[in-house]
């Protein structure tokens, strides 16, 4: 599976939206960038679902937009009007030829959910590689009304166990990452743990 980042030309601030065509092809999260329809038809005709991490509007600006032009199932944890399948925590969602289980992760969202198969991890902003404040396991900014730092720190301990094999992540911002997830997000983990400010004035 290698999912395609869609938003990777924005030059507005948008989440990682990423393609991932198969079986059900999905997309990840619908990001903020004018386009994101073009850029998903030079890949694939339809679009069978789309799968939110949290809905942020970062991530679910261009959701209008995907739905009218490729009605696609729509899974969340929160209502949204497009919604057509709620998520809780253990549901097993398809994405592209994967099945993968749905984890509840809120402290950055409070309904934020990351989505993990026997190899990947979708972990939306709960935890990601890169992000300007730290490059090798950082964790999503937890100082806007509505977030928890404490919250995201159980979210963090409770996505580990799912980690097992998992040797790809794709979160929703930040670059992709190829290797031991596990040691990204215990590295995320123990920065969240330090309760300091993510981004000092």
């Amino acid at each position: 599976m290698d999912p395609i980042p869609v938003t990777a030309d924005a030059e507005v601030f948008t989440c990682n939206a990423y393609l991932v065509p198969g079986k059900t092809t999905t997309l990840v999260d619908a990001g903020a960038m004018d386009g994101v329809v073009e850029v998903i038809e030079s890949h694939v005709d339809t679009v069978d679902a789309v799968v939110l991490t949290h809905q942020h509007g970062d991530h679910v600006a261009q959701l209008d937009a995907v739905v009218d032009r490729f009605d696609p199932d729509v899974y969340a944890y929160a209502d949204h009007d497009y919604r057509t399948h709620a998520i809780d925590d253990g549901d097993t969602v398809p994405i592209g030829d994967e099945q993968f289980d749905a984890v509840y992760t809120p402290g950055h969202a409070d309904d934020h959910v990351s989505f993990v198969s026997d190899g990947t991890l979708f972990s939306g902003d709960v935890v990601v590689y890169n992000d300007g404040a730290f490059d090798d396991g950082s964790f999503g900014r937890t100082d806007m009304a509505g977030q928890s730092r404490e919250r995201l720190i159980e979210s963090l301990q409770d996505l580990l166990p799912h980690l097992h094999e998992v040797g790809a992540m794709y979160a929703g911002h930040g670059d992709p990452f190829t290797g031991d997830v596990t040691d990204v997000v215990e590295r995320a983990l123990e920065r969240a743990q330090r309760r300091e400010p993510k981004y000092p004035e």
